[in-house]
């Protein structure tokens, strides 16, 4: 059912800029609209992983230089049935951590120095056991596309909000655009991103719930992924991470404190709903074994 939700909401994603691209430039608009995710999706694809991992200096180990971490991330894989990927350590006293790259075979999994001194091994586990999940359900992929289209909706829309400013849309009703009204052409440059936001937020928490999910599934200890959550989310809000907005829906928690108002926008489920849904999973387990 989440992959099912997930694809539909990529389609309304997608439809989404192609309105937008219509209604800023008409038929040339929407083409330019199309090439744009086609180009910046292929870039990301390849490239994504590098980016990321450069943006917050992550340093690639080895099993001699984080035996401990290593070692987990070994067993993890060989319980999910999934390549070795890259190791790397972000020189951050900040906790948190993220996985990145293109497929499975391409992967990487990242820590923060700040996640290796405040959790347990077991906690680590839960928390590793979910950027592993994020991997094997190819969420980095999905993230990635949502994040270009996403972007490139907004990017439109502020174009069209400049547009209204100083006389309206391009073009003329002859050609086929819809953006000779201010008005309206100023609602819509207000609206798409907007939705564009709450598709984004909607596709991000469903692939987190999967992936904690399966992620304490596989690490067998959903209790530690609940218990790290609560002691990474203590931590974002005491020392949060310095990050890029745009690559903030990657990590296990959001490494910016958002709260009040502006959490009912965060790319994260709360963390208390989080907790409650890896307490039910181990209650399950539990009446499983007594049955």
């Amino acid at each position: 059912m989440n992959y099912f939700k997930t694809f539909l909401l990529l389609v309304l994603l997608s439809l989404l800029l192609v309105w937008v691209g219509s209604y800023v430039g008409g038929a040339r608009g929407m083409v330019f609209a199309f090439l744009f995710v086609l180009v910046m999706n292929f870039v990301t694809y390849w490239y994504s992983d590098k980016i990321v991992l450069r943006m917050y200096n992550a340093k690639e180990v080895s099993r001699a230089e984080a035996p401990s971490l290593y070692s987990i991330v070994e067993e993890l894989t060989s319980r999910a049935g999934l390549p070795m990927p890259k190791v790397y350590i972000v020189p951050s006293s900040a906790a948190n951590a993220f996985a990145t790259g293109r497929n499975p075979s391409h992967a990487a999994v990242a820590v923060t120095q700040g996640i290796t001194n405040l959790l347990t091994r077991e906690e680590l586990k839960g928390v590793l056991g979910h950027e592993l999940a994020h991997v094997k359900n190819r969420d980095i992929l999905t993230a990635t596309i949502v994040a270009v289209i996403a972007g490139a909706i907004m990017m439109m829309s502020r174009i069209a909000q400049w547009s209204a400013f100083f006389g309206g849309g391009y073009g003329s009703d002859e050609e086929g655009h819809r953006g000779s009204n201010p008005i309206a052409f100023l609602l819509m440059a207000i609206i798409a991103p907007l939705a564009a936001l709450l598709i984004q937020m909607a596709i991000s928490r469903s692939r987190e719930y999967a992936a904690d999910r399966r992620g304490a599934t596989v690490a067998g200890t959903p209790l530690g992924l609940a218990n790290a959550l609560l002691k990474l989310q203590d931590a974002s809000r005491y020392h949060p991470m310095v990050a890029n907005q745009a690559t903030a829906h990657l990590f296990i928690v959001k490494p910016i404190s958002v709260e009040g108002f502006a959490s009912l926008f965060s790319t994260h489920p709360p963390i208390e709903e989080r907790v409650r849904r890896l307490r039910k999973l181990v209650e399950s387990q539990e009446l499983r074994v007594e049955s």
